[in-house]
């Protein structure tokens, strides 16, 4: 059953919530990320750290509403951290806004905290166990029922203050229903895996909306009565609450307080290499307990405040309450379907992802796992894949840019706003003469370029493309275009050099010049020689004209 949902939309491959995720239960498909259930503790850390709200808890309104329309009473068990939560409420005061909703009262899950604790003081006071771990975090119990199982015989069995107060309340209502209120996510699946006790769990932050949707507000009444039955187990929600409800009369025990998932793992870790003596330990999943559980609603004012509203509300008594017959909870072990590559395998995973060497894995926990090693394996498990690496795409990403830089026929250097060179490939400084990358990184373009055009550039906002330009200083012609990016702050020049275009369109243009001399000469000259042929021809014309007139003369006056 599926107590965290993804909203895919909102899902933008960040890789926060594998990063805090404590047993890494998260699987990256399509960059969207996906809980492993059955590798799932249920801490909430995920639906916490999302920055876009891509997590949701399973909403149970809709049953709680179908319980109240059932027509059977519904009494409400109400998390003792209901006072950090709703500030200056006490019990009666919650009880008119929960009325209003359709339920029959409400009543203190402390009351059932009140028979836990007596169950874990018989524990300490038998001495027969080394080590007792208390069992009221369902977060806790399912990290050790899953991930170190040789902590089990620790485990105190015993039943938690919700299931406890739960069956109180059956017994004190026969034939109601109950549904618990707290700021916990797993109390949903501990309610689903011990049915009976509670018929539905609603967070603190799914009954605020409830409330919102009603129009019902939750204002601060005198609360005397509420205020007058002090008792201690009103202190379960803090971190030493359940030590400091209990009486600690056996000096043989030490008596600790461990909250947050990672402490609690480092402290399993120490039970199970036999480090530890005789104790009794209170473990909580969530920093500061259950104050600051993932359904708290999330206007919170502090640690210091919620905790000193816990402390206030509570007292120094107990609760006079039923009593249960069985107290007892069955905690076993959890197998998951979970398989272990090996060594040759992650070795060549670890190749893929440019690390064919110790010293190359990073462990810089981008990816979100703690090593390469573990994301390694979370890659042949189908967790993760190799673009998780942000090394190694940074590496691609540079590999296959500086290539493309470096073997383009184009001059491409790039400056910052205070025009100093940031970067500048190989055909660039083949343009102007430039030996080493060295010689110019970092320093001010003006030292090999006119920056007369980036200043003008930067100062319009308007790019210049493919202007023609010559490099007198390096006896170049090129061909620039000046890209100004505002968002990145940096003035792009790409330069092709149009050196050898330019001296053959001036070889074209001499020898047309040329051309054009020779053929006006020839012209002229052909002229000149028509001038004079023609010159000829006219007196040779007249000559025989002449010639052949005195001859036909001659002619006629023979015949006379």
């Amino acid at each position: 059953m599926s107590y965290l949902r993804l909203k895919k939309s909102n899902c933008k491959n960040c890789y926060k919530c594998i990063r805090h995720c404590p047993v890494k239960s998260i699987r990256f498909s399509d960059g969207q990320a996906n809980i492993v259930e059955d590798e799932c503790i249920l801490c909430g850390m995920c639906f916490v750290a999302c920055p876009q709200n891509a997590k949701q808890i399973r909403n149970d309104v809709g049953k709680a509403k179908e319980l109240i329309a059932s027509g059977t009473p519904v009494y409400v068990s109400i998390a003792p951290s209901f006072v950090a939560n709703y500030d200056g409420i006490g019990i009666t005061a919650l009880n008119h806004p929960l009325k209003k909703l359709g339920f029959a009262g409400a009543e203190e899950t402390a009351e059932g905290a009140q028979l836990v604790t007596e169950q874990y003081e018989k524990l300490v006071a038998d001495g027969e166990h080394k080590i007792i771990i208390s069992s009221c975090c369902h977060t806790v119990n399912t990290l050790i029922q899953k991930y170190y199982p040789q902590a089990l015989p620790y485990l105190a069995q015993v039943k938690s203050p919700m299931l406890a107060h739960g069956e109180i309340l059956k017994k004190k209502y026969p034939g109601c229903h109950t549904v618990f209120i707290g700021p916990c996510l797993s109390k949903k699946a501990e309610a689903d895996a011990y049915a009976g006790a509670i018929d539905c769990v609603l967070t603190f932050e799914e009954l605020t909306g409830w409330l919102k949707e009603e129009n019902i507000e939750v204002c601060p009444v005198s609360d005397n009565a509420g205020r007058s039955d002090r008792a201690k187990t009103r202190l379960y929600p803090t971190t030493s609450g359940i030590l400091r409800s209990m009486n600690k009369d056996n000096p043989e025990y030490l008596y600790m307080a461990i909250d947050g998932v990672e402490n609690c793992r480092n402290a399993l870790r120490d039970i199970i290499d036999g480090n530890v003596g005789k104790c009794f330990i209170e473990m909580s999943a969530c920093v500061n307990s259950c104050i600051g559980g993932p359904a708290m609603d999330k206007k919170h004012e502090g640690v210091i405040h919620e905790r000193r509203a816990v402390d206030e509300f509570a007292g120094s008594g107990r609760f006079d309450t039923v009593e249960l017959a069985d107290m007892t909870k069955s905690l076993p072990f959890i197998s998951m379907q979970k398989t272990m590559p090996g060594s040759k395998a992650i070795e060549e995973i670890l190749r893929k992802m440019n690390k064919s060497d110790p010293s190359q894995e990073l462990n810089c926990g981008s990816c979100g796992y703690d090593t390469c090693r573990e994301k390694a394996v979370a890659i042949l498990q189908g967790k993760a894949d190799l673009t998780m690496c942000l090394p190694y795409l940074k590496e691609k990403a540079e590999s296959f840019s500086d290539n493309i830089i470096n073997n383009t026929p184009n001059g491409i250097m790039v400056l910052s706003e205070d025009l100093e060179v940031q970067q500048i490939n190989k055909a660039a400084r083949e343009i102007m003469n430039i030996k080493s990358l060295s010689d110019v990184m970092g320093c001010p373009v003006v030292r090999i370029l006119d920056p007369v055009s980036y200043l003008e550039v930067m100062g319009t906002g308007e790019n210049i493309h493919n202007k023609r330009t010559y490099l007198a200083e390096y006896g170049k012609y090129v061909e620039e275009t000046i890209i100004y990016d505002k968002s990145y702050h940096i003035i792009m020049s790409i330069m092709r050099d149009i050196t050898g275009e330019e001296i053959s369109r001036a070889k074209r243009e001499k020898n047309a010049a040329e051309t054009i001399a020779v053929t006006d000469k020839v012209i002229e000259k052909q002229m000149r020689v028509v001038q004079e042929i023609a010159s000829l021809l006219g007196e040779t014309t007249a000559e025989t004209k002449v010639a052949l007139t005195k001859l036909k003369e001659n002619l006629s006056n023979d015949e006379q």
